[in-house]
């Protein structure tokens, strides 16, 4: 993997996380407790599960990734415009 790579899969990372954690604020009243929790949970579970899957911690980011998709379905109730 070249120095540029790894940069832009840093990015990525990042911008998941961030993602993530804005929406569960942004969604905290759409979700109520049980499916903020249920995302929370899924969340902390891949980031203790992570050390005991080969790879595992190149793997955290797309996991996290695909929880904020699975926020963005879930907060804007599966309605997103992009136009």
């Amino acid at each position: 993997m070249t120095d540029t790579a790894r940069v832009v899969a840093g990015i990525a990372a990042r911008i998941a996380h961030i993602a993530f954690w804005v929406l569960i604020v942004v969604g905290w009243d759409d979700l109520r407790r049980t499916g903020a929790a249920v995302f929370l949970l899924l969340w902390l579970a891949g980031f203790v599960e992570r050390q005991f899957v080969p790879l595992g911690p190149l793997l955290f980011a797309p996991y996290v990734a695909i929880l904020a998709v699975g926020l963005v379905f879930t907060v804007f109730k599966g309605d997103i415009r992009v136009s």
